[in-house]
């Protein structure tokens, strides 16, 4: 599909020029280099989501612009991997007078969702309707460094955590951490506890929906390029492990997608301790950035020492299937922001949540 100098064709389709434009137009923003922006990323979303396209914007013969996003019926679109990718939008050349709805209509989009959104994404933030922070670990001037930036902020927090840890290689074992762990099992038993999780606290099992489950194999296996590695680290005590943790890397961000932990080692905290590890040897391998995606939860606010901005919202133009997305999506976002706003509330949401996570349980 083409309309004058945009092309929209599956990702596997980009030719070599095509892809290397794109990580040299994604190395020039100012942005930092999440994985999830990269085209090996949309790569592996294409093998498992079959309506996943890629609009390739041209100046003459030279790409200058991509957006990576999905389909759906009556032209209802969103961004490449929605709900589940932790950083969105399109990669620019900057100044290039492109309007979003000359990209919508390239694309034949009536709508186009996101709720990740970049906060570099000018084409798009002023369609956001919601405001949300990415929490972070800056480990750019090495692990030493973060450590003494956390006694400063929270110094009980990294005192019981390093204490724990040694209590647990006295009582479970002795302690071993892998940054890139190449065993498939491991990542099945990461899979079943972050599903048993899930499920324990009332929330829907992403694992349950097979693209999911498909993708994350597929990273893990077989994406290995510089910008875009999927990466799973684990914790083991003795031969045992007892927290992991899924994500992707870059040369320079380390993308925290799937952490979790064997429930039976809880009193340890074994998952702080794997992010402190993740920590230090993300920052041993020249990675500045922990991005531990958006989200409020009491491990993030323990670990982290900033946050980036996000946003949801969408584009649409009227008719029939920008109504469509109202439909589906606007009241749910209205009740979830409205809820997430006030703590008392949240509180009360998540309380509700675990108890009906443990009645399915029974």
């Amino acid at each position: 599909m083409s309309s004058g100098r945009i092309r929209v064709s599956s990702p596997e389709d980009l030719g070599e020029g095509e892809r290397e434009r794109w990580r040299a137009l994604r190395a020039a923003s100012p942005a930092p280099r999440n994985p999830f922006m990269e085209p090996e990323f949309a790569d592996a979303v294409g093998r498992v989501r079959p309506r996943t396209r890629v609009a390739v914007v041209y100046e003459g013969r030279e790409p200058v612009g991509f957006l990576p996003h999905e389909r759906g019926l009556l032209g209802q679109g969103h961004a490449l991997a929605y709900g589940v990718s932790d950083a969105q939008g399109a990669v620019l050349s900057p100044g290039i007078g492109l309007g979003p709805d000359e990209l919508m209509r390239a694309c034949s989009l009536s709508s186009f969702a996101f709720d990740n959104l970049e906060a570099e994404q000018g084409l798009f933030t002023r369609y956001a309707a919601a405001e949300y922070a990415s929490f972070v670990i800056d480990v750019e001037k090495g692990y030493e460094t973060y450590e003494s930036v956390l006694r400063a902020q929270s110094p009980k927090f990294l005192k019981t955590t390093l204490a724990k840890e040694r209590r647990l290689g006295r009582q479970a074992g002795p302690l071993r951490f892998v940054f890139d762990e190449r065993e498939p099992a491991a990542l099945r038993t990461l899979m079943a506890w972050k599903s048993a999780q899930y499920r324990r606290t009332g929330r829907r099992d992403r694992f349950a929906q097979q693209w999911i489950t498909r993708l994350v194999h597929r990273l893990a296996s077989g994406t290995r390029a510089p910008d875009c590695s999927g990466t799973l680290s684990v914790l083991y005590a003795g031969d045992r492990p007892v927290a992991a943790h899924f994500g992707l890397r870059s040369t320079t961000v380390l993308a925290c997608w799937f952490p979790a932990y064997d429930p039976e080692f809880a009193k340890y905290s074994p998952g702080l301790v794997l992010h402190l590890r993740m920590a230090e040897a993300a920052a041993a391998e020249g990675i500045g950035l922990l991005d531990l995606g958006r989200g409020a939860a009491e491990y993030k606010d323990s670990l982290r020492t900033g946050e980036l901005p996000v946003y949801e919202g969408a584009w649409t133009r009227p008719g029939t299937g920008a109504a469509l997305h109202w439909l589906s999506r606007e009241p749910s976002r209205r009740a979830h922001h409205f809820v997430r706003s006030r703590p008392r509330l949240a509180a009360a949401a998540n309380r509700a949540l675990k108890s009906a996570g443990r009645l399915r349980g029974r």
